[in-house]
């Protein structure tokens, strides 16, 4: 892979990426009316939160699920401000056994939020221990092995579960059914992320135009975490200027960096490009589609394919992906005759097995 594609990549990636978590930290609202955007979301949690502090009780258990970088983690934490208690953070994968998971559990105060990102990732024996956790609050521990094995029931704070997704197909019928609580986080629109660009040069002490605020926000991909980047990226440009960040300087360091007017990155691009090129279009499988242009399945699935189909360029059908007609006409591509006979396909069921 070539230089210019890790820097692409390291642009759109909607995961944290290294070293970047303590400038997530400075940009993060703490508070429910400082979060831009998902005002039917903060209507909701808004009437939530006060009716369980009013009561004196801790919120329900809540689910968010959502794409990378659109404000799950941002959200656990604002709650865990709005309720006044501590908040204890960790990832599915990273609890392995019963025991991390009770090491947690035993530690948190009264009303404190425990949030677990990727929580379709946890170990199915770590997730059934969590059910009476979040039902009971109790956590039953086996002691000792064989016919002397006791069960000890450990009483637990009430506390609020909040977990995070990004596959909430995943998750088993079980743990979905035991959140009160669920959200679905879509993607921003350009008004929502120019305000959010507007408010993280603020924060950053960064003059920005209007105009440039109004560019990254269109090549943002409808995401919060790509336009913090996008910004921190452009500021270095500016900064060799000596100024603050116009619509050319926005324009040229988007042009350096091969991000689009439609915020297609370079991996994007070759995406596309290989299904209309190599494919005439498609129908093309997931597998096939991922080993053409050398990257990982997840990643052309998890990271890729959410932008590509809410855009537009891409769909998913029973006999695999297929570019759209918007696909064609980006790249001023005369659309092949296949593809229109495939166009009924549009409207199926999407199937995310090919």
């Amino acid at each position: 892979m070539a230089i210019s594609d890790h820097i692409s990549r390291d642009i759109v990636e909607t995961e944290v990426a290294a070293g970047e978590d303590q400038f997530e930290v400075t940009l993060r609202p703490s508070r429910l009316e400082e979060f831009i955007g998902q005002e039917k979301l903060k209507k909701n949690l808004r009437v939530y939160l006060k009716a369980a502090k009013e009561r004196r009780e801790s919120l329900d258990h809540v689910l968010f699920s959502a794409p990378p970088g659109l404000g799950k983690t941002t959200l656990a934490t604002i709650i865990s401000k709005e309720m006044g208690s501590g908040l204890r953070q960790t990832s599915g994968p990273v609890l392995g056994r019963v025991g991390d998971l009770a090491a947690i559990l035993t530690s948190l105060n009264e009303g404190d939020v425990f949030f677990i990102d990727e929580i379709h990732r946890l170990n199915r024996i770590v997730e059934e221990a969590l059910y009476p956790a979040m039902e009971d609050f109790r956590l039953d521990i086996v002691v000792g092995q064989g016919p002397s094995a006791k069960t000890v029931k450990l009483p637990l704070p009430r506390f609020t579960l909040v977990g995070a997704t990004t596959r909430s197909g995943l998750l088993t019928g079980p743990l979905r059914d035991r959140f009160g609580i669920h959200f679905y986080i879509d993607f921003y629109d350009t008004r929502d992320l120019t305000e959010i660009v507007n408010r993280s040069a603020h924060i950053l002490k960064v003059l920005i135009d209007h105009e440039a605020a109004l560019e990254l926000a269109k090549r943002s991909r409808g995401t919060p975490r790509i336009a913090n980047r996008l910004l921190r990226r452009v500021r270095d440009f500016a900064q060799m200027t000596k100024g603050g960040i116009s619509l050319s300087i926005a324009r040229e360091a988007l042009e350096a960096m091969e991000v689009d007017e439609a915020g297609l990155d370079r991996m994007d691009c070759r995406i596309l490009l290989t299904i209309m090129e190599k494919f005439s279009g498609g129908p093309v499988g997931l597998d096939t589609l991922a080993i053409a242009v050398s990257e990982e399945r997840d990643s052309v699935e998890d990271v890729y394919e959410p932008f590509l189909i809410k855009a537009g360029f891409l769909v998913r059908t029973p006999r695999g992906r297929i570019a759209t007609e918007n696909a064609y006409r980006h790249f001023h591509k005369s659309i092949p005759k296949n593809l229109l006979k495939d166009l009924p396909l549009f409207h199926e069921k999407p199937d995310t097995k090919n």
